[in-house]
């Protein structure tokens, strides 16, 4: 299935919801480089242009501003860049990772080196919603979780686990471009003892 097949058929469901063909079959298909075994994929509408949300996500040091669990992302190059991630047990992962593909406001590719803590791959896609409800962004992700299957359990006991981290930066990226900061509910110490004061 090429990438304007695979675009007919999508609706606004995220990969693994398609009611057409088997959703890891058509990410693969859709991604340059494939890496990983693990499907994810999670979708988000933001009231805000393509071209404006397209910026921001391609200027890669910007994501750990909404990507919680991303300590950092260094720049080699244009196309390629080293990034830092946090693990459970107070451990980091890193990679390097190459842009395969881009079409400027409408999807970046990626796929991470060889020798990944992490292989992965991946497409962001940024659509136009209809009735001008602004874009449609989608993150498609396959991995290979640290440890395997068991490191996968271990982390979503951590709440490190990509497919429940994915959604919820996906929503901060909305608040962030939306409202210009996310929203927290967390409060420190000093906040709470300050309260009931």
């Amino acid at each position: 299935m090429d990438d304007a097949q695979t675009r007919e058929l999508r609706d606004d469901a995220p990969l693994p919801a398609w009611k057409h063909g088997d959703p890891v079959d058509a990410a693969t298909d859709a991604l340059i480089e494939p890496r990983g075994d693990q499907l994810l994929s999670s979708t988000v509408t933001i009231n805000k242009p393509r071209a404006e949300l397209f910026a921001y996500w391609r200027d890669f040091a910007r994501l750990p501003s909404f990507m919680e669990n991303l300590e950092r992302v260094d720049m080699i190059d244009e196309k390629r860049s080293h990034w830092v991630a946090k693990a459970p047990g107070g451990t980091t992962v890193e990679w390097d990772s190459e842009i395969v593909e881009e079409q400027p406001g409408t999807y970046i590719a990626w796929a991470s080196a060889e020798g990944a803590d992490v292989p992965n791959s991946g497409r962001i896609d940024f659509r136009d919603a209809q009735a001008g409800r602004g874009t449609i962004v989608t993150a498609t992700i396959l991995y290979d979780p640290p440890g395997g299957m068991i490191g996968k359990a271990v982390a979503k006991l951590f709440q490190r686990e990509p497919a429940i981290q994915a959604r919820r930066d996906l929503r901060r990226f909305k608040q962030l471009m939306e409202t210009g900061e996310i929203a927290t509910s967390s409060r420190n110490r000093a906040q709470a003892q300050q309260e009931r004061q």
